[in-house]
């Protein structure tokens, strides 16, 4: 069926289905445009932005896919950070080039270009995209999607998103607003740090929603022009997490490697922007895996243990490097995923930051610009510099948690499942 919510944006929901649905019969985006005989994009010529992690519910390449159907004309690919691979450095450019495997042109939009260039879209009917996000501001997959969306729309290309689950399911929502002024590519959409979102859901809010596209970018003519389709999943529910849908995880980047990654990177990300921390990268256990220099693994074991952060445990583990050099530092574990306000331990992180290195000032890193585009929050910032140890980490949890309540209920019209 074809549910019209606008005249300019369609949901396309494949077919419909009776009683719950098993979570190994999720279908995605990707599996329903299939299954519609991909009538959504027939005769059309594509252009498509993915990574590796799009693919089908039964883990085939949508490149391969789109190549394959004979009734679709895919005539060019883009890349986000990271390639269309996964192989590329964070933050490090990419250029375009010509697939060896396809043969086609990939036009990176992580180098020279971060949206689409008018030369990139000539020709295009329509810009598919299937990217896998993992449910934080600051991963800059949705900041991708949101650069495109902007660049097809003021050129006339149609946007098909195909939708997938966000691993931390739809419904929990976590952290820090984003202040106007620190939206970048880092962190693009005005949402909790945890947003609790599907891609498709927040292409959904930026077509609609003023000031989510730039209007720079776009003129509010084209903007009326715009036409934007969602091809949502099918069997999906909010109160679903990763695990629950029967799918296994395909990397979306170097450092997220698996679902423990995933949650640990809502916890650990900003925690370890500045400071002595170290947070698992470049060991089994990225962004679970907590050490601290000068501090043993006891030390900081036992500070952490005071703070009773409500849905987490911490045991003192002993991994290797890389290098294969046996090293000892604190996991953390989830006790309680209901309980867990994800992005606390991070802010409480910056306070034993501050209470270790007393001759440390946040007021004078260099890096605070980086920092608050990660966070967001300007109050927080000035919080953690003016009162360094004394900060008080409860009062911004607890106003953040209403904020981010709040939000959900302003935007939660937009949900699809």
């Amino acid at each position: 069926m074809i549910c019209r919510f606008s005249a300019s944006v369609l949901f396309i929901l494949a077919i419909f289905f009776c009683g719950p649905l098993k979570a190994e019969t999720i279908h995605l985006g990707i599996d329903v445009l299939q299954e519609n005989k991909f009538r959504q994009i027939e005769g059309k010529r594509i252009g498509l932005l993915t990574h590796p992690a799009g693919v089908n519910r039964h883990r085939q390449s949508t490149i391969d896919i789109l190549r394959r159907a004979p009734n679709v004309r895919l005539v060019a690919l883009f890349g986000p950070e990271h390639g269309i691979y996964g192989d590329e450095k964070a933050n490090q450019p990419i250029a375009n080039n010509i697939d060896s495997r396809t043969g086609l042109p990939v036009y990176s939009l992580y180098g020279k270009y971060r949206r689409p260039a008018k030369f990139m879209l000539k020709g295009l009917d329509a810009m598919v995209i299937d990217l896998q996000d993992i449910g934080v501001r600051s991963y800059t997959y949705v900041s991708c999607m949101i650069y495109t969306m902007e660049a097809c729309f003021a050129n006339g290309v149609e946007v098909i998103i195909l939708d997938r689950p966000n691993p931390l399911g739809g419904l929990k929502v976590d952290g820090p607003p984003l202040d106007p002024e620190w939206r970048s590519y880092v962190g693009d959409i005005f949402t909790p740090y945890l947003h609790g979102l599907t891609i498709g859901e927040i292409a959904f809010i930026a077509r609609n929603t003023p000031g989510w596209l730039r209007s720079e970018h776009l003129s509010p003519a084209q903007l009326s022009r715009a036409k934007l389709t969602i091809i949502p999943m099918r069997g999906w529910k909010r109160d679903m997490l990763w695990p629950d849908t029967g799918l296994r995880w395909v990397p979306t980047s170097p450092y997220v490697p698996n679902l423990a990654a995933v949650l640990g990177y809502a916890m650990l990300g900003l925690g370890a922007q500045e400071g002595g921390f170290s947070h698992g990268i470049g060991t089994p256990h990225p962004f679970r895996f907590l050490r601290y220099k000068g501090k043993s693994a006891n030390e900081v074991y036992q500070a952490l243990a005071r703070l009773s952060i409500p849905g987490l445990k911490f045991k003192i583990k002993r991994t290797q490097t890389k290098s294969g050099t046996e090293i000892e530092g604190v996991y953390v574990y989830l006790e309680n995923w209901e309980r867990l306000r994800p992005t606390e331990v991070s802010f409480y992180m910056m306070k034993l930051t501050a209470a270790w290195e007393p001759g440390k000032s946040f007021a004078e890193s260099k890096r605070y610009k980086l920092f608050n585009k990660h966070v967001g929050s300007s109050a927080w910032w000035k919080e953690i510099s003016t009162r360094d140890h004394r900060a008080r980490v409860a009062q911004f949890i607890d106003l953040w948690s209403r904020q981010a309540q709040k939000f959900q209920q302003k935007y939660r019209r937009f949900w699809l499942y």
